[in-house]
């Protein structure tokens, strides 16, 4: 007596089998010759006699569901509420849509990550001076909340005060010529009272000039500080005092350049 062997194909799952039908015999996915591909998948089933019960569950599962299709595509066609005829192979055709949609997917996954093996990447290696290279000063975030509506309030507030003090009577003896403001001195002068006072009221430091005109270069040398990068301005909350801060490391007083301002004068 001559034995048979078969020798099965693996696949993973019953529609995997069913794809592998689909795909040998050519035929439409969408007008699946239902009775032929049964056929085949019922003689691979057979086959599968000494694989695991677990296994064999599942295609007899398919098997069972290829069966009640082929029964109802001999009965009378079926139509839906619309008046449409309903097709018994529509259900199966969309699940064999979806795995292959999923299969595709996961070769090329697989694909992906055996090209992946093939590519090797070097650490980033950074000069040490682009390392120790530091971004020149914001002036946004330097600025950040101040605008010139709440330094004109601030400027008007000292003025007042100013014209306050004034002596009616003696302020018409006469005029007392000063020198020229320099800028650059006024500079000077406001950095090394930040170097000396680190922290301080920014009105504190206006109302301690003489008159207008050390008020208004003051003003500007507060704004040339805060340009370079040298001190900090923050205020509080609307209307509130604006306090002034030393960004200059405690100790370090480096030289300034300020080549190009001008002296004012009255």
């Amino acid at each position: 007596m001559v034995q048979i062997s078969y020798k099965l194909e693996h696949f993973e799952g019953p529609l995997d089998l069913l794809l592998h039908l689909i795909e040998k015999n050519k035929v439409n996915i969408y007008d699946i010759p239902i009775a032929e591909i049964t056929n085949q998948y019922l003689e691979y089933v057979r086959n599968m006699e000494r694989e695991d019960l677990n296994v064999v569950s599942e295609f007899l599962v398919m098997a069972a569901t290829l069966l009640d299709i082929k029964a109802r595509m001999l009965l009378p066609k079926e139509v839906d509420e619309e008046g449409e005829e309903i097709d018994p192979r529509a259900e199966l055709v969309q699940r064999l849509l979806e795995y292959k949609t999923y299969r595709l997917m996961a070769d090329e996954l697989a694909r992906r990550e055996d090209g992946a093996d093939r590519l090797l990447y070097k650490s980033p290696t950074i000069p040490p001076e682009v390392a120790k290279y530091e971004p020149p000063v914001d002036l946004d975030s330097l600025l950040d909340g101040l605008t010139l509506a709440k330094l004109k309030r601030v400027f008007e507030q000292v003025m007042k005060r100013k014209e306050d003090k004034v002596d009616p009577i003696r302020s018409n003896f006469g005029t007392i010529r000063r020198e020229p403001v320099s800028l650059e001195q006024k500079i000077g002068s406001v950095l090394g009272y930040a170097r000396k006072n680190r922290h301080f009221s920014f009105r504190h430091l206006l109302e301690e000039q003489a008159d207008k005109l050390e008020v208004v270069v003051t003003f500007l040398a507060v704004l040339e500080l805060m340009k370079i990068g040298k001190i900090h301005l923050v205020q509080e909350e609307t209307f509130g005092d604006m306090e002034i801060e030393a960004l200059e490391p405690e100790g370090e007083e480096a030289e300034l350049d300020l080549d190009g301002l001008a002296d004012f004068a009255e």
